[in-house]
This record gives C-alpha cells, sequence and structure tokens, in this order.
C-alpha cells in the first residue's frame, strides 16, 4: 500500500521540493526561487499550499485560498491542483480535494470553487467525478 502524507509547505526547503510538481501544472514557471517568492506572495493573500508527500519527495500539490465574494460567499478557491504524472492513479487528487473540502467547513465557507482549463477535458471528467459542477465560464483579458 502506499502511503502518503499531507501537511502545507512552509519553508524554503518544502518549496524547492514542491516546484518540480508544480511546474508540471504551470510551465511558465522560471526557477524555484521564482516560485517560493510568488508563493510566498501570494500568501499575503491568503494563499496557502498543501502537499502530498511520499518518501520525502512531494506527489502533488493544492494551492488554495479562502475568499468572499457577492457571487459565491465565502468560499475555498482551488487556485491549483496537480498530480505528478508517476503518482497518478494513487487517488491523491481525491484525497486533496477532500482534505480541501474538509478545510472550507472548518472555515465556515458556503461553497469550493475551482477553474480548469476548457484544454483540460480529463481534468474536467475528474472534477464531474469528485462532485463539481461547471457553473460558468471564465473570461480574460490579457495585457
Amino acid at each position: 500500500m502506499d502511503t502518503f502524507t499531507l501537511s502545507l509547505i512552509e519553508t524554503d526547503d518544502d518549496y524547492r521540493a514542491a516546484f518540480g510538481v508544480m511546474r508540471e501544472l504551470r510551465p511558465n514557471l522560471p526557477d524555484a526561487d521564482a516560485f517560493a517568492t510568488q508563493a510566498r506572495r501570494q500568501g499575503g493573500q491568503g494563499y496557502r499550499l498543501l502537499a502530498a508527500w511520499q518518501d520525502g519527495q512531494v506527489k502533488a500539490l493544492a494551492g488554495y485560498r479562502i475568499l468572499e465574494n457577492l457571487m459565491n460567499g465565502r468560499f475555498l478557491y482551488v487556485d491549483d491542483l496537480v498530480t505528478t504524472a508517476s503518482a497518478r492513479r494513487h487517488g491523491l487528487g481525491a484525497r486533496l480535494i477532500d482534505a480541501l473540502r474538509d478545510e472550507s467547513k472548518r472555515q465556515g465557507c458556503e461553497n469550493f470553487v475551482l477553474d480548469t482549463g476548457l484544454h483540460m477535458p480529463l481534468a474536467q471528467r475528474f472534477y464531474y467525478r469528485q462532485g463539481l459542477l461547471a457553473m460558468g465560464m471564465q473570461f480574460v483579458q490579457p495585457r
């Protein structure tokens, strides 16, 4: 049986250990230092990064924050969710989502929200299997 432990990323060593996994989702990240700097800056806005570890290596990550707006009320928003290619099929994505759902309840959230790209049908199927429903489309204008 595979054993994985979940814990928040907090130290510089943790960020370095998590960088390769996050880069699978966010290939635009230039290096571990830039990733750590940005994640810490986002931490000032409530961003937290939950990792699934096995044998001292990060195998999956979930970045999230607690937010509030008029549409969703108080909600937990999932910024990032990624499992390494080598660790897929171990239920880590579902385990991270369950942990975040628990956190959203502890935080008194009314909703659990995430976005995914239209180009990611496998992720969309996974989210549907997790009981999440598509509620809209996000529009972005790059500057």
